[in-house]
């Protein structure tokens, strides 16, 4: 069983960038009431998915390169990246349904 892995600024490169495997890459603040609604979604997608996505969590506020980098303008958002690179990216709560239809394409 996983769980989703927090990262800051210092550890994108190795765990999103590097990763052998689609990262999906939760962009939150504590602040925002819809996170709340996305975490248990992203908690379900790291255990169900465990072996074929790697699901990690930034907090907006301290990890300013990569929310500039992948311009997130909004919290929640998120970010899908396959060898690298972004191949999906979606801001605002979204349901369950729709961020498995998401991810469902590249596991």
């Amino acid at each position: 069983m996983s769980s989703v892995l927090v990262i800051s600024d210092a550890e994108f490169e190795t765990e999103v960038l590097k990763a052998s495997q689609p990262v999906l890459v939760y962009f939150w603040a504590p602040w925002c009431g819809p996170c709340r609604l996305m975490t248990p979604i992203m908690d379900h997608l790291a255990t169900v998915y465990a072996d074929r996505l790697k699901v990690v969590k930034m907090e907006v506020d301290p990890n300013p390169e990569a929310v500039k980098e992948y311009k997130v303008e909004g919290v929640p958002a998120l970010r899908l990246f396959q060898n690298g690179t972004v191949v999906e990216s979606s801001e605002g709560a979204l349901p369950k349904p729709k961020v498995e239809a998401m991810v469902a394409p590249y596991l």
